[in-house]
């Protein structure tokens, strides 16, 4: 193997790399500046038996912030715990807090132990609640059953 050659750029290609990292960094600051404009949003919860995911949205349903229990370090069957939902409660709040949110509508789906002390620790946020919708879908009769067996 030969030596390797370092590629020398030209003033010209740095020039235009730097401008087109600073249009990048304001185009991520106008980003912030639209999420620090919203009032009021939506958060829906989704605790199932394994895990509890709180996804934070605009008024148009666009994804704002997503916080899991596994996301947050628990692992196995922690992750479905009332202790675990709370803290993902918490930190979804803090980042509403952070965008400047002041009113949430809720929306909770499932059957998990995490729901109702993920609504308590939202409640306890300076966040006022609107309205909290249950989601949970219900089955009717559900599928058509097997036929019976013949021997």
């Amino acid at each position: 193997m030969g030596k390797k050659r370092v590629a020398q750029k030209s003033e010209e290609e740095l020039l235009a790399e730097k401008k087109e990292r600073e249009e990048a960094i304001r185009k991520k600051e106008k980003g912030e500046i639209k999420k620090s404009r919203v009032k009021k949003a939506r958060v829906y919860i989704n605790a199932t038996y394994n895990n509890t995911v709180i996804t934070l949205t605009d008024k148009n349903g666009d994804t704002l912030s997503w916080v899991t229990a596994g996301s947050l370090g628990f692992k196995g069957t922690k992750k479905a715990t009332p202790y675990a939902a709370s803290r993902v409660a918490t930190v979804i709040g803090n980042k509403a807090e952070k965008i400047g949110i002041q009113e949430i509508d809720i929306y909770v789906k499932g059957v998990g132990s995490g729901r109702n002390s993920a609504l308590k620790s939202l409640s306890n946020r300076k966040m006022r609640i609107k309205s909290i919708n249950d989601v949970t879908p219900i089955p009717h009769n559900g599928c058509r059953p097997p036929k019976p067996r013949r021997v």
